[in-house]
């Protein structure tokens, strides 16, 4: 059986990919393909991001990961794709959501590449704070790249397809920092995704500070190995507050 590596002709043959997405009813073929791929890179992804922690949390980022990126596509392309619409594009449902789904097979197999690296360093470190940038970094540079295949095929079907208005392009960069912040907010409400060892399994933590608020506490927690506060997660500051409050009120 001869395996259908079409849908990777994204990183090489882009023109030849999105010229293949013109036909509707191979689009909708192909979504269905690149919708298995995502999962499947990003669960085995997810499964080393987690196994940090033991095989609990393994097993819960692996199924976390692929539902933070479909769940953020739920919740983002709705919108994209109407006011496309609105704005006078005649692209299909299809032909657009393949386009989308093509910058996420990229962050998907970019992500699982760096699987090697990410247990090199949880074999030789263990620095939770460290792995935790390292993660974020490695979802940033993914993204990048997502970025910047999509943006490749709209602007095919905006110029050589003529099926996409060049507003549309504007459109799509404000999109991008919308399903950014949604997708960092989403992250944070699923959280935990490596997992403290100093703490016992959880699948998931008490809605307390922000993502942009623990990325900063993470690198505190680089640059001041032994101040062990920058270690804490929310719910462990929270927990050693009402800690200290128990105490002072049982000293009076």
């Amino acid at each position: 059986m001869k395996t259908d590596l079409s849908i990777f002709k994204v990183f090489q043959h882009s023109d030849e990919y999105f010229e293949m997405l013109s036909d509707s009813e191979f689009s909708m073929k192909l979504a269905i393909k690149q919708v298995m791929v995502i999962f499947a890179f990003a669960l085995i992804y997810g499964i080393v991001m987690g196994s940090y922690n033991g095989f609990q949390q393994s097993m819960a980022t692996g199924i976390k990961v692929p539902g933070l990126i479909f769940l953020s596509l739920l919740i983002c392309f709705p919108a994209l794709f109407v006011i496309q619409y609105m704005i006078g594009s005649t692209m299909a449902f299809w032909q657009m959501a393949s386009i989308i789904l093509s910058g996420f097979v990229v962050f998907s197999t970019i992500n699982i590449s760096f699987a090697p690296i990410v247990l090199f360093f949880m074999i030789t470190s263990d620095n939770y704070s460290f792995l935790k940038l390292l993660h974020v970094a490695i979802f940033l540079f993914s993204g990048v790249f997502a970025i910047k295949t999509i943006i490749r095929g709209l602007t095919y079907s905006c110029e050589k397809k003529n099926v996409y208005p060049k507003i549309g392009m504007n459109i799509f960069r404000l999109w991008v920092i919308i399903i950014a912040f949604v997708s960092s907010q989403l992250a944070w409400n699923l959280r935990p995704f490596v997992g403290s060892r100093d703490l016992p399994f959880e699948l998931f933590r008490a809605r307390q500070g922000n993502f942009y608020i623990a990325v900063i506490q993470s690198v505190g927690g680089i640059l001041n190995p032994d101040d062990k506060t920058n270690q804490k997660t929310p719910a462990m500051s929270h927990e050693s507050k009402q800690n200290d409050i128990s105490v002072k009120s049982n000293g009076q």
